[in-house]
C-alpha cells in the first residue's frame, strides 16, 4: 500500500476512503508530536501501522526533527525498536 502525506498525516486510502492514519503536530524544538494512529479493521495486524511508523521516521530524519509519540500504540512500537532511537525523544 502507498502512503500519502500531506497536513500533518501520514495516510492510506483507497477510491477516497481512508484506511490507515498517523497524524502529527509540530511540537516545538526540532520536534513533532505523533498523537493519534488509526488502522481499518480489516487492515489490523498486517503491519500498516508499522509502515506509518516508518513513514514518519524517514521524515523527521530528512528534517532533522524528533519525534514525540504520544498516541500509545507508536510509542509502544518506537520505544520497542533500537532502529528508532535516534529519532525518538526520550520521556
Amino acid at each position: 500500500m502507498h502512503v500519502k502525506h500531506e497536513n500533518g498525516r501520514f495516510f492510506v486510502e483507497k477510491d477516497g476512503e481512508l484506511l490507515a492514519e498517523m497524524s502529527y503536530v509540530p511540537a516545538g524544538d526540532g520536534q513533532i508530536e505523533v498523537n493519534h494512529t488509526y488502522v481499518a479493521d480489516e487492515l489490523r495486524g498486517q503491519g500498516i501501522g508499522s509502515e506509518l511508523i516508518e513513514e514518519a521516521v524517514q521524515y523527521a530524519r530528512e528534517q532533522d526533527k524528533k519525534i514525540l509519540p504520544t498516541c500509545s500504540y507508536a510509542k509502544a512500537k518506537m520505544e520497542e525498536e533500537s532502529k528508532y532511537k535516534d529519532v525518538l525523544v526520550k520521556q
